[in-house]
């Protein structure tokens, strides 16, 4: 039972992707957003708000590998 489950979640990752989004080192990098704002509730520019955020995917966008040759290299 123990190897079936493994068998199965191996198959499940082998068919999706987990995709990490996150802005914290564009921000540290951007010198306009050195400054805070100093009362909580003051707005923050948008290119400076630290995002985290992660998608998971079933969807293949992959293309079938060809792997006939042409007959020039037969």
């Amino acid at each position: 039972m123990r190897a079936f489950s493994v068998l199965a979640l191996a198959l499940l990752a082998a068919c999706s992707s987990y995709e990490y989004r996150d802005t914290n080192a564009a921000v540290d990098a951007n010198p306009l957003c050195m400054s805070r704002p100093s009362q909580p509730g003051e707005p923050v520019s948008r290119d400076c708000e630290r995002t985290t955020s992660g998608a998971w995917s079933t969807k293949r966008d992959s293309q079938p590998v060809d792997f006939k040759r042409p007959p020039d290299e037969r």
